[in-house]
């Protein structure tokens, strides 16, 4: 009598667990079933149904619809998944049938139907080995806000060890339970709470609807989370603005800094300095060329081996045009600003007639690709590379300044050229040398300015009234007037954009300079000496 009572005890544990299997299969078939229609609100239940189950078939299934490659046939309710090749498997068993399907119609999606998709294989990937899927699913179920996913997001959460994939699920578990109609107000102030903490533009558009259709507490808890998120982006708005005007005051502060040394040198008004800028961006395209032909395992280093390529090409243009040109027009500016703008013309429509009007396409390296947060900040790592690039350009030069004999002969003669001409100087080949530095400085400028501009003929007509507006504001010849007047204009252009356009926003920035240098003429930081002085 006892074992039959045991065996029956046994037998009903068994039964108990098998139970749940042909439940879950009939669930299976219910819900491709469903999806078998032209019906968008039934195809929107079906996903929730399929992504209910869990099963691996359900996602593939669901990864198909998202692809367009979900069809059934109207006649049996069949639902199959078109392959590749263009063969149709069933949808429900993963087999190929007996002979291919006709007559089939694919199951139609609109954009209800694409976000409860976007929802189902979120919940279904939310316990992923990968954490990094894991986390891309959370963040899918929380774009949704799919209350029916609460029950896998509370089972992935009990699961997950990883702390940034816990803090996106309770994210998402929380924007679930703000949408669910039946929540409580302990449940949804709670959940208000974890929200503050992401403090993003989808938090405040979440939050505003319980503002407006709230109970009194919920609207209180939404108001007072939606004001510090709100400070919060602000807050993040102007130091991202500021991100963006060091990145931009980086860009002027290459293209500037050659000018600053020829025009404070040699007073001499170089307006074919844009084109040394765009020669160098040419010889980068023209490594880059060659690498991607002979030497394709060397792309990551392409701008590593156009620097000194480009410095040499563009000084040695700079020393040819001052040997050429300049050496016969000192002392008299108007002359050099003539002269340089039809060097520059002649430089353009020569680098047109070799590599013609279009723009060239520059690659970037795998180093310089992508972007990363920090804090809330978007930041790429193109932009980042180019302020390192530009403030170690800048240090270089400032050491060759200081700390070099050529960097004495070239303060001595700035300061006055007669007497270092008495003292021995060859202020000729100062001149010579000079020029060529600043041509060769504007060279390596453009390759970092490949990075972010069109390689185009005009590259360095879009710079050149900007470097000048840089070299006359920080002070003619000072490389620290050079540094902060780019980074100032920067800035301020990236706070004048979303007021005034960029193109107004220009304008005033040229009405400031303007008015400024009528109070100091010699800029920020003026040079000092007899010569200058006199």
């Amino acid at each position: 009598m006892r074992f039959a009572r045991l065996l029956l005890a046994l037998l009903g544990l068994a039964l108990a667990t098998l139970a749940p299997l042909p439940t879950r299969a009939a669930d299976l078939d219910s819900a491709f079933a469903r999806i078998a229609t032209e019906n968008f609100a039934e195809i929107e239940a079906a996903i929730g149904d399929l992504a209910g189950t869990g099963d691996d078939k359900a996602a593939a299934a669901l990864q198909a619809l998202t692809d367009g490659a979900l069809t059934y046939s109207p006649a049996d309710k069949g639902v199959y998944m078109k392959t590749a090749n263009g063969a149709y498997v069933d949808a429900r068993t993963g087999a190929a049938p007996a002979s291919q399907p006709s007559g089939l119609k694919s199951v139609r999606v609109n954009n209800r139907v694409r976000r409860a998709i976007e929802a189902a294989l979120g919940s279904l990937t939310l316990l992923n080995p990968d954490p990094a899927k894991r986390l891309s699913a959370a963040e899918a179920v929380f774009k949704s806000r799919d209350a029916t996913a609460l029950p896998a997001l509370d089972a992935a959460l009990a699961k997950e060890a990883d702390p940034r994939v816990k803090r996106a699920l309770g994210q998402a578990r929380a924007a679930a339970i703000l949408s669910k109609a039946d929540s409580s107000d302990a449940d949804k102030v709670a959940a208000i709470d974890v929200m503050a903490e992401r403090g993003d533009q989808d938090t405040v558009s979440l939050l505003a609807a319980l503002r407006a259709n709230g109970t009194p507490i919920v609207k209180v808890a939404a108001e007072s989370a939606a004001a510090t998120i709100e400070r919060r982006i602000a807050l993040l708005s102007s130091v991202q603005n500021v991100w963006y005007g060091l990145s931009l005051g980086s860009v002027l502060l290459l293209a500037a800094i050659g000018l600053a040394i020829t025009f404070g040198v040699m007073g001499v008004i170089n307006m074919a300095h844009g084109e040394m800028v765009m020669l160098g961006a040419y010889t980068t395209f023209v490594v880059q060329e060659a690498l991607r032909t002979k030497f394709p395992g060397l792309f990551d280093w392409s701008l590593a081996i156009a620097l000194p390529l480009a410095f040499l090409v563009s000084g040695a243009v700079g020393i040819v045009i001052e040997r050429g040109i300049i050496r016969f027009l000192y002392g008299r500016p108007l002359e050099t600003l003539l002269a340089t703008w039809g060097v520059s013309l002649i430089l353009q429509q020569t680098v047109r007639s070799i590599f013609g009007a279009n723009n060239r396409e520059v690659g970037a390296p795998s180093f310089m690709s992508g972007a990363f947060d920090f804090h809330g900040l978007t930041i790429t790592y193109g932009r980042l590379w180019i302020v390192v690039f530009g403030l170690a350009v800048f240090a270089a030069l400032l050491f060759v300044l200081k700390a070099t004999s050529f960097g004495l002969k070239m303060r001595a003669v700035t300061q006055n050229r007669r007497m270092a001409s008495c003292m021995g100087i060859r202020t000729p080949w100062v001149d010579s040398l000079t020029f060529g530095l600043g041509s060769g400085i504007a060279g390596i400028a453009g390759v970092a300015l490949s990075q972010i501009d069109n390689v185009s003929p005009n590259l360095g007509q879009s710079y050149i009234v900007d470097s000048f507006m840089v070299v006359v504001f920080g002070g003619v010849g000072n490389l620290w007037g050079t540094l902060v007047a780019a980074m100032t204009l920067g800035i301020a252009n990236k706070f004048l954009e979303p007021f005034a356009g960029a193109v107004l926003g220009k304008i005033l920035l040229l009405v400031f300079i303007i008015l400024f240098i009528q109070k100091r003429p010699r800029g920020l930081f003026a040079l000092k000496g007899r010569a200058v002085e006199a």
